[in-house]
């Protein structure tokens, strides 16, 4: 990987996102000790400007940054490294340093807009008008759906197969809600499988 350190008087700014989330976790900054260092240890390491010296972040709370990858940008002046943190990113004791942690994506925001039509019982709502049928109709729409999704899994349409994909996934959403559940607590359960 070619970094140019010389732009910005031996340091250049590194971007660190959870590498499952892709929430932007912290920014540091980096000269080319710093970065050999990350780059053969695998946990990141800044330079710190306060202390004058190489940092490794979690030397005092254990909450290491893991790399799973590096990226320069194109100007070859800025670091992207995508980690797996520990319990906290942030010394405020907030899981990034931009905030708590956050849900992310297109999938996140369906949660949600699901969510809201069910809690302000959006009327004329399909979401709505299936969740008040309760648990056992939403959960025979989810069963109904991924039965179609086999079935279309085994022809060669893949529009179809797409589409029994998205109402599968929509339907999930809605079970979850019933169930008092969301996304990120299944995320948890995954995590933990992959640890």
């Amino acid at each position: 990987m070619n970094i140019n350190f010389d732009k910005s008087n031996g340091l250049v700014p590194v971007i660190v996102q959870d590498d499952r989330t892709l929430q932007v976790l912290m920014l540091g900054y980096m000269n080319k000790e710093a970065y050999e260092k990350t780059e053969k240890e695998k946990i990141v390491t800044f330079f710190s400007r306060s202390k004058n010296r190489l940092w490794t972040k979690g030397e005092e709370s254990g909450n290491f940054l893991a790399v799973k990858s590096m990226a320069v940008d194109c100007d070859q002046d800025t670091l992207l490294i995508k980690a797996v943190p520990g319990k906290t990113v942030c010394h405020t004791g907030n899981f990034s340093c931009f905030g708590d942690k956050e849900a992310k994506g297109f999938l996140y925001e369906l949660e949600a807009k699901i969510s809201r039509r069910i809690d302000e019982k959006t009327e004329g709502s399909y979401t709505y008008s299936l969740f008040q049928r309760g648990i056992n109709k939403v959960a025979q729409k989810v069963g109904e759906e991924a039965v179609e999704l086999v079935i279309e899994a085994k022809d060669d349409d893949e529009n179809l197969f797409k589409n029994e994909a998205a109402d599968l996934m929509y339907h999930y959403l809605i079970l979850l809600k019933a169930k008092d559940m969301s996304m990120n607590d299944i995320e948890e359960v995954l995590m933990s499988r992959t640890q």
